[in-house]
């Protein structure tokens, strides 16, 4: 009993639990959806939603990472300053944003109208500061490695998102307008709580100081754009889709294997979440080594569970593409002429890369050399971009985008490992070895040492 509990207690456990919750309520909601709403209006949505997660990328990409990586070891008085810093940049980086949406819109009001982003330029500027403070929030729990509140956030916002779902798809039918204006409403809802309990860090604004501003936007001028090549490594395809002749039916049926992606995903962000303080804590106070430990643990770890949910994707692909979207989807699209089938397929191949790619910028970051990992993610952006313009405008294909982005995080992998190489010295075996070791220590843990005790008794007795 003691055991479970510490298990249960464990920062792993507790991040990898609390996406796990998220994600059932995310791709239920997304079902959902996809299955109440036409092809025209589900792409409508899928819009929205993009245009707003590429904003964010941006809004809090200035500061999040540098913020968790300072604040892994700062003393009280440096903490409330860096905390307010990241508060103050924050809403300011919020006002600037939303006064260039509203221009954008009264402007060019008929073109945007006419793009299918009408419902982001009109709703995303609320939103925004609707937003704010619970993701404040998340970024200093993160810092704090405070999983179990991260999760209670998360479980409001999207917990009653996904009840209003529930809500319009068995009992009243509600316009994707008054769904926006719902998703508004359970935004402010989640950052009230937020700013209750104290855990946005509003209250220290008044604490920023020029010296703590400048150190993450330092640091944040290359976490920037790194956080937006990040999102535009998964956004790019959304967005070329949308402005080609394809259309929004087209961005609704790539929609549904990027969705199964984002499942896949979850435990890489879960245990990417654990990594970073970590290995940011470590470099701080000078210890290389458990840098390196760390990095090819996780590495390794998440490498070989990728192989076996990458595997089950491939194999299962028709059963997760009708449980999540319906049986509409499952046959090739009569509008298009696409399969999404083939798509998921093709992605759970990419899936196999994604654990490496990421530790490398995560690594590269917690060292320090967040100007290198953007580097990194400078030449995957040109790359899928190239790619994903090449498959649709030339190949007028769906398949072939998904291509792209196995290739392109292939170039992220050998520059990732190029770059961390220098610094940290490094090989590919390690990454290998450390992830069986884990999973090695983990079954003996499980097993209370039986196993391994046995084994050792067996060659005493050899």
């Amino acid at each position: 009993m003691e055991k479970l509990k510490k298990i249960v207690q464990e920062d792993n456990f507790l991040s990898l639990s609390g996406n796990v919750v998220i994600a059932i309520f995310g791709i239920a909601g997304f079902g959902l959806l996809a299955r109440s709403l036409s092809l025209d209006v589900f792409g409508e949505w899928v819009l929205f939603i993009t245009g707003g997660s590429f904003v964010e990328m941006f809004r809090f990409g200035i500061t999040n990472t540098g913020l968790i990586r300072y604040l892994s070891g700062a003393d009280e008085s440096s903490r409330e300053k860096l905390i307010g810093s990241n508060a103050l940049i924050g809403l300011g980086t919020t006002i600037l944003i939303a006064i260039i949406l509203v221009l954008c819109n009264t402007f060019f009001n008929e073109a945007i109208s006419n793009s299918g982003y009408k419902l982001f330029f009109e709703w995303y500027p609320v939103l925004a500061f609707l937003n704010l403070p619970w993701n404040n929030a998340l970024v200093v729990l993160q810092a704090d490695r405070k999983y179990g509140k991260i999760l209670a956030i998360k479980a409001i916002n999207n917990g009653l998102f996904f009840l209003v779902i529930i809500i319009n798809f068995f009992f009243i039918e509600i316009t994707l307008t008054q769904l926006v204006i719902a998703l508004l409403i359970i935004n402010a809802i989640t950052s009230t709580v937020s700013v209750i309990l104290g855990w946005d860090g509003t209250k220290y604004i008044v604490k920023a100081t020029k010296a703590t501003n400048k150190v993450l936007l330092d640091f944040g001028k290359y976490t920037t754009f790194t956080l937006i090549g990040t999102n535009l490594l998964r956004s790019a395809d959304t967005l070329i889709i949308s402005l080609s002749p394809l259309g929004s039916a087209a961005v609704a049926l790539y929609s549904i294997p990027l969705k199964l992606t984002e499942l896949q995903q979850i435990p890489l962000r879960s245990f990417v979440a654990t990594a970073f303080p970590k290995m940011s804590k470590a470099s701080v106070q000078g210890r290389v080594e458990e840098v390196k430990s760390l990095f090819y643990t996780y590495s390794g770890a998440l490498t070989y569970l990728f192989i076996g949910m990458s595997l089950f994707t491939f194999v299962f692909a028709d059963f997760l593409v009708l449980a999540l979207s319906g049986d509409q989807y499952i046959a090739v699209a009569p509008v298009t002429g696409f399969n999404v089938v083939n798509i998921v397929k093709v992605f759970s191949i990419y899936g196999l890369l994604l654990p490496i790619d990421r530790m490398t910028g995560i690594a590269l970051d917690s060292i320090n050399k967040p100007n290198i990992n953007a580097i990194k993610v400078f030449f995957m952006v040109i790359s899928n971009v190239i790619g994903d313009l090449i498959a649709i405008f030339v190949f007028k294909s769906l398949i072939l985008v998904a291509v792209a982005s196995i290739a392109f995080t292939l170039i992220g992998i050998w520059m990732g490992m190029y770059f961390l190489n220098r610094e940290l010295t490094l090989s590919y075996r390690d990454i290998f070895s450390s992830g069986i070791k884990f999973y090695k220590e983990l079954f003996n843990k499980a097993t209370n040492n039986r196993y391994a005790n046995y084994g050792k008794m067996n060659k005493k007795v050899n």
